[in-house]
């Protein structure tokens, strides 16, 4: 084995280490709360993800990226407006990092797909990082660099200027583990059950697991 191949398996092996650690809720005191806002598809599925993660406080779905002020679900899903669906992540820096949210959000999604993310077309599904400092900058940068070298592949997730973040609808909020029952395809069925009903058959965790393998930090 030829020592560049070594070091990239030897950063890989250090990204993965680090990411599996960080699934754990944490429930220590805060004391440097701060926000980003990235866009992987379907808010629910990012927002469930990211709630399982330590340091993190609070995720809300919302609409980013666009010209329209104060957008509704259906505008943005109608595909007029511009925006991502997209969800803010407030974090305690003293627990995560920028670089370990991004390295984390890369793989959860298909960085591969410029067209939407897996069964969900269109430009509100696709994937983006909005950044507000250099120092988000400089981190997005550094997963995007990683993941690429981790995949042997161009990531088409842009890094764009963070937006209005505008929040989405009240229903949207914690809609994966939400009991209010439902008429679905599928039958009688509380939010929960909706939630888990779409992601299986939207292939997310299959997809990603395709792309990702063993790095994929969300598959159950």
């Amino acid at each position: 084995m030829n020592s560049s191949i070594r070091n990239l398996k030897t950063v890989a092996l250090a990204v993965v280490i680090g990411i599996a650690s960080l699934l754990h809720a944490g429930k220590a005191e805060a004391r440097d709360m701060q926000t980003i806002i990235v866009a992987g598809g379907c808010f629910w599925c990012v927002e469930a993800d990211f709630e399982k993660v330590r340091g993190v406080r609070e995720v809300t779905s919302g609409y980013t990226g666009g010209t329209t002020e104060n957008p509704t679900y259906r505008e943005v899903t109608g595909g007029n407006t511009g925006h991502y669906e997209a969800v803010e992540i407030r974090f305690d820096r003293d627990q995560i990092t920028e670089r370990q949210i991004y390295d984390l959000f890369f793989r959860s999604v298909d960085p591969l797909d410029a067209g939407g993310q897996f069964c969900d077309r269109g430009d509100s599904y696709r994937t983006a990082i909005f950044v507000s400092t250099q120092a988000q900058l400089d981190a997005a940068r550094a997963a995007k660099a990683a993941a690429e070298a981790e995949l042997g592949r161009s990531v088409v997730t842009p890094i764009l200027q963070a937006a209005p973040f505008y929040d989405a609808e009240a229903y949207h909020q914690d809609y994966y583990k939400g009991q209010t029952r439902l008429l679905t395809r599928a039958g009688v069925k509380t939010q929960e059950e909706a939630y888990q009903f779409y992601r299986d058959a939207c292939r997310r965790d299959e997809r990603v697991e395709e792309v990702w393998g063993a790095d994929a930090p969300f598959i159950n």
